[in-house]
């Protein structure tokens, strides 16, 4: 059950890409008269961004309209999982929510991501996402068996393993700049896949910065500092299959654990039964509910294993199917981050995220060109 866990979590490897913080500044000041006087006297000379030309005349002064950039990202963050079901070799999907409990699932992940992109407008900034990335999850999960008055823990397990996975997707960033004053908010939408999922978990990020750029003395040379938010939401229905062979005990244990399961569940369906018939009639109404309930979970914990014991018998053509909702613990982190751009053309950056139950960094180079 373990490792089954471990790779319903690898969709916590998001794929969060870092922007070289670019904008369209709206050059104003006495200061900065004849740079504000050359750019709306001189010719705009490329195709992109629509509107550039405009933008140029009004006193607007451009970056590069294309980029390529590379991002190195170290992420961890706790997740919630719940409504979690399985199912062996395509029988019926058994509930096991209130039967296994996750106290703790945390996922770090480190990996690259390329970006390349392009200013469609003077003031929209559009990307696309390529990345791979490694992910280390723990888990710490608890399996209970219910009784008459409530449930028992009966073993509680921790665990860690590793994935590889691969994101695709696409962003937008709307931006404005006044005398170096500039806000951001960037927008994206991944779909990441990896072999245990039944299709690519999808995630949305959106990241509003609001910063302040700082000149040097040599021209295009410039830093700049900002503050802002991280927002992650995750689709929360993932449905997968495995083989069972590949979730197998390294120990090979699996036999004696599944028969010492049905023998729990065995004798705590005696004590439910025991316990129901020494109530009285009036008792017996006011606990329905209860009994009706213990009686359910009772019976699935006891499918499952009885379903686990049989699809041992049928490796390795056996599979386990499994469904569950999870989402980020918490969806917001603050983040803090600067820029150093060596040219019009060069620039390196730096940013991390913490508060929440999320920390993040992530470093990124970034190249940018005409178009």
């Amino acid at each position: 059950m373990n490792r089954i866990i471990l790779c319903l979590l690898i969709f916590c490897s998001l794929s969060y890409v870092a922007n070289a913080q670019v904008y369209s500044d709206k050059v104003v000041g006495k200061k900065n008269e004849e740079l504000r006087d050359s750019l709306m006297s001189s010719e705009y000379p490329y195709v992109l961004p629509i509107l550039g030309k405009k933008a140029t005349a009004a006193g607007f002064e451009l970056p590069y309209s294309a980029g390529l950039g590379i991002n190195y990202l170290w992420q961890e963050s706790e997740i919630v999982i719940d409504n979690l079901k399985v199912g062996v070799n395509n029988s019926r999907l058994i509930e096991l929510d209130e039967i296994v409990r996750f106290n703790n699932a945390t996922a770090t992940t480190q990996g690259l991501n390329f970006r390349p992109d392009i200013w469609l407008l003077p003031f929209l900034n559009v990307y696309g996402i390529v990345a791979t990335s490694q992910t280390s999850t723990e888990v710490d999960f608890s399996v209970f068996i219910p009784n008459q008055e409530s449930f028992e823990e009966v073993f509680r397990y921790k665990t860690k393993a590793e994935f590889d996975a691969t994101t695709f997707g696409f962003g937008i960033t709307p931006t404005i700049g006044i005398g170096g004053g500039w806000l951001a908010l960037d927008m994206n939408f991944s779909w990441t896949d990896i072999q245990e999922l039944e299709r690519p978990a999808f995630s949305y990020v959106f990241g509003p910065r609001l910063g302040k750029t700082y000149n040097f003395k040599k021209k295009d040379r410039n830093i700049s500092a900002w503050v802002g938010g991280f927002r992650v939401e995750i689709r929360s229905d993932t449905q997968g299959s495995i083989q069972l062979e590949d979730v197998l005990p390294q120990d090979g244990s699996l036999g004696e654990r599944i028969d010492s399961g049905l023998e729990a569940v065995e004798t705590r369906q005696q004590q439910v039964d025991d316990w129901w018939e020494s109530l009285t009639p009036a008792q017996q109404r006011l606990n329905q509910k209860l009994y009706d309930r213990t009686n359910e979970l009772l019976g699935n914990a006891n499918e499952l294993l009885t379903r686990l014991d049989d699809a041992v018998n049928r490796l390795p053509s056996s599979s386990i199917q499994y469904s569950l909702d999870k989402r980020q613990k918490e969806n917001w982190n603050f983040i803090i981050g600067a820029q150093y751009q060596h040219n019009k053309h060069w620039m390196i950056r730096g940013e991390v995220g913490f508060l929440g139950e999320r920390t993040q960094f992530i470093g990124g180079l970034q190249y940018r060109f005409g178009l």
